[in-house]
Order: C-alpha cells, then sequence, then structure tokens
C-alpha cells in the first residue's frame, strides 16, 4: 500500500515452417554477454555513453548520467566512450571496431587513458571538423574528462547532422521480416505468431508484476519521507527556496504514482524511478536549506538501495564473485565500506529467495535506469545478472532502448538512401570509409597537448 499524501492450422510444407522455426529461434535467441568492445558497443548502441568499469574512478556515474541526459537533449549521433588504456581497446582499431559494432553513422569521441580523440562519418560531420573540436576542447581542459567530453558534445552537437537514439528510421528487421512472412504462406505460420505473441504477452505481464511490487515499496517509502519532513509552507520560518523545492518533491511523489498507475509494460517503470530520483534530490535540498547546511551536490542515487536518496561519494565496491568497481554510496554506506562492514543492500524476492537487485533477473533493468541512468548503469552492474542482461539486445530497454523488440535497438535503425549509403543517424553497419577511424598512434591528443600531426581527415592520423 502507498503512503497517501494527500481458434485448426491449414497444411504448411514442412520445410516452410521448419524455416520459420529457425528464423524465430535467430531473432529470439540473445547476444552472448561480453567485455571489452563487445559491452562498450552494446551499450552505446542504447544509450551513447560507455563507462568502462576500470574508469569510474576518473568520470563519475553522475558525470556519465549528466553527459547521457545532455546527448538526449542534442538528440544527435554523437556517441561517448571512456575506454581505459588496455589491450582490450586496441590503439590501432579501437575506433574503427566500435564504428563496426554499433553501425551508426555518426561521431565517434572516445577518452583511452589519458588521450582524446574524436572520429566521424563525412556524412555526419566533416572529420576535420570533428578533429579540430575534439583539440580544442582538450586544450581547454587538460587532463580534465568531464570537461573535455562537455565541451567537445556542446560544440559538436551544433554541426552534427542526422538523430541521435530519439531518432527516427526504419529498421533492418522491420523491413526484412514483412518480406519473409510473405514467402511464408499457409494458416500454420501465422498461429505459430499468435503463439509467440501470447507468450510474450505474459512475460511481460508477470515482469510488470514483479516490478510493481518493488516499485509500490519505493513510492512508499518516499511519501513516509514527506511525511517525516513535517514542513509547513506557510511557517514564518519557510521561504520561497523551500517551498518550491518541497513543491518539486511534491510533484515528483505524484508523477511517481500516476505513471505506475498508467504503467503497461516493464520499461513504463523507469518514468517512476526517475521522479523519484528527482524528488529525493529535492528533498535533501530542502532538508539542507532548513538546516543551513551547503547544499548537495546533484549525484546519482546510492548504488546499494535508491532509497537512501542522493549519493555523496564513490566507493569501491566487489558483490559476491563479482570484479571490484567504483559505485556512488550514501554517506552511511560508505562510512559502513570504511570501517569493514557490509552495505545496507536493496534485497528484493526471488524463487531463490531474496537477492540483491542486480542478481534478481533483467525484469530489474528498467527500474534500475530510471535510478541511475543512461550509459553507467552497464559499469555499475558489469558481472551480475542484471550486467550479463544489460550486454543482451533483448534487454535493452533499461538503457533507453526499447524492450524485447528485436531490431528496435538503436543500431539497428536505419534506412538506406538512394545511392546505397546510410545518412547521419541511420545504420550503415561495416560499410563505412576506414579512414576516417583511425588509431591513436601516429599523433593524436593526450593530455599533455597536442601530438604533432592532425589536420585533414582521421585517415591521416
Amino acid at each position: 500500500m502507498r503512503t497517501a499524501i494527500r481458434r485448426p492450422a491449414a497444411t504448411v510444407p514442412l520445410a516452410v515452417l521448419a524455416a520459420l522455426l529457425g528464423l524465430l529461434l535467430l531473432l529470439a535467441a540473445p547476444a552472448r554477454a561480453a567485455g571489452g568492445i563487445d559491452a562498450a558497443a552494446t551499450t552505446l548502441k542504447q544509450g551513447q555513453v560507455y563507462v568502462d568499469p576500470a574508469m569510474t574512478g576518473r568520470f563519475s556515474a553522475a558525470q556519465a548520467a549528466d553527459l547521457t541526459k545532455k546527448l538526449n537533449k542534442a538528440d544527435k549521433p554523437i556517441f561517448v566512450a571512456v575506454l581505459p588504456d588496455s589491450n582490450e581497446y586496441p590503439r590501432t582499431t579501437v575506433a574503427k571496431d566500435l564504428r563496426t559494432k554499433v553501425g551508426t553513422v555518426g561521431v565517434y569521441a572516445i577518452w583511452r587513458g589519458n588521450e582524446f580523440k574524436a572520429f566521424s562519418d563525412a556524412k555526419a560531420l566533416r572529420p576535420s571538423s570533428t578533429d579540430n573540436i575534439a583539440g580544442a576542447a582538450l586544450r581547454s581542459h587538460p587532463g580534465d574528462i568531464n570537461g573535455t567530453l562537455n565541451d567537445f558534445v556542446d560544440q559538436a552537437a551544433k554541426q552534427t547532422k542526422g538523430e541521435g537514439v530519439n531518432g527516427g528510421g526504419v529498421s533492418v528487421a522491420a523491413i526484412v521480416i514483412p518480406v519473409v512472412l510473405l514467402a511464408l504462406v499457409g494458416g500454420g505460420v501465422f498461429l505459430l505468431f499468435r503463439r509467440a505473441k501470447k507468450r510474450k504477452e505474459e512475460k511481460v505481464r508477470a515482469e510488470l508484476a514483479q516490478l510493481r511490487t518493488v516499485v509500490d515499496e519505493d513510492i512508499t517509502a518516499f511519501g513516509e519521507e514527506l511525511d517525516r519532513l513535517d514542513f509547513n509552507p506557510g511557517a514564518g520560518d519557510a521561504d520561497d527556496t523551500q517551498r518550491a523545492d518541497y513543491t518539486r518533491a511534491l510533484d515528483a511523489y505524484d508523477r511517481a504514482k500516476r505513471s505506475m498507475d498508467e504503467a503497461k509494460r516493464p520499461e513504463d517503470v523507469k518514468p517512476v524511478t526517475e521522479a523519484l530520483e528527482d524528488g529525493r534530490f529535492a528533498l535533501a535540498t530542502l532538508a539542507a536549506r532548513r538546516d543551513k547546511r551547503p547544499l548537495p551536490e546533484r549525484r546519482v542515487p546510492c548504488f546499494f538501495d535508491p532509497r537512501h536518496g542522493p549519493s555523496v561519494r564513490d566507493v569501491e565496491f566487489a558483490p559476491m564473485g563479482g570484479a571490484v568497481r567504483t559505485v556512488p554510496a550514501c554517506a552511511d554506506d560508505a562510512d559502513r565500506l570504511a570501517t569493514g562492514q557490509d552495505p545496507h543492500i536493496r534485497t528484493v524476492q526471488t524463487d531463490h529467495g531474496h537477492e540483491p537487485y542486480w542478481n534478481a533477473g533483467p525484469a530489474y533493468s528498467p527500474w534500475a535506469g530510471g535510478y541511475f541512468g543512461g550509459g553507467i548503469l552497464p559499469g555499475l552492474v558489469v558481472g551480475t545478472v542484471l550486467g550479463s542482461a544489460l550486454s543482451t539486445p533483448s534487454y535493452a530497454y533499461a538503457a533507453g532502448g526499447d524492450y524485447g523488440d528485436y531490431g528496435h535497438h538503436h543500431g539497428d535503425h536505419g534506412v538506406w538512401d538512394a545511392n546505397g549509403g546510410a545518412d547521419a543517424g541511420e545504420y550503415s553497419g561495416g560499410d563505412f570509409n576506414a579512414s576516417d577511424f583511425g588509431s591513436f598512434d601516429g599523433g593524436g591528443f593526450d593530455s599533455g597537448g597536442f601530438d604533432g600531426g592532425g589536420g585533414g581527415d582521421f585517415g591521416g592520423f
């Protein structure tokens, strides 16, 4: 309970049915979870920003979330990757490999170790312009990943053609599948599709019911926080800024309840937790104003339990059986980890009892995506059940893609033009000018400045 604040089938040739079944299995098969380039490309197709877990100490979850929001607002095919100087991301091929696997005509900004370079398809942005913008951004913010990337995106977005992950386009699957269906005749074919659709609808309902319990708990907890606040907008010591914070928190509470009441699919949960995250930050700001304390920094919620409110700092943490990664934590959990204690982790009911939410299954992707936003979530949960799900296109909705529909994630959007080449923001796969996607060798930008060379397109680097 939430806290209240005021039909038989026609005969079909066996070979035809076998071919269809093979197609269905192909479309339904999940992608293999992988690391390095594969993980980066999967995340970029979904949310445009990828931060390797090894780099979260230098480019925080909050900074990645803010950059993701900026790219969503700009709606341009600009992709940003923050990568370590590692063999997983070879200096000579990392740009070509990411461009090939993401497959979208656009601009690719890559911070690797202590170096920064940007690459682009000419239909999105002239390579020479990309070169100039990248160099200027780094020289303005030497060694500062956040400053450099935001400066680059601000400038590149003004000149880049095409649309980003919010753009339109017809997916390759949307064109191919109808053609296949026209070739497959007989009522039995369509019966198979109806059955598959029914199973999918049942799965969606079950996952939404699973999520509803958890989200209702979150909404209730937030309502209780509002009750405990005991803030009277009409009190003599209340000022306009405090009233604005309180109004924002109340609006977020109402928006969360309304969005959950209207939810039909699991991905509809994401706006709910986005609203709760915004409301909790408003409460934290209001509390600071009332106590005459410095206003809190806008950060993502505590990784261990978003109900703890905004995080205050990043800490090192390794889930059971997982590698160490940097995660945002509230003050209490950060202090507990510093003294050798376990943090207070949000657990949810599963078939195997209560488990941390990151080990509860892919149904929790939109729930967590609303709290942690865009490209940062895969890095936080890499190596967990949820992290594996986020590397599977079927569950791309967690980072902003669509839920469970083959070919509807960003990398499959694409309409080919009359000349046989894709335009900016459209899917081209591996059909692009590789000379525009050079390497980090032979003269690039590093945190110390311009290493000679430069100019022209990136094939000259």
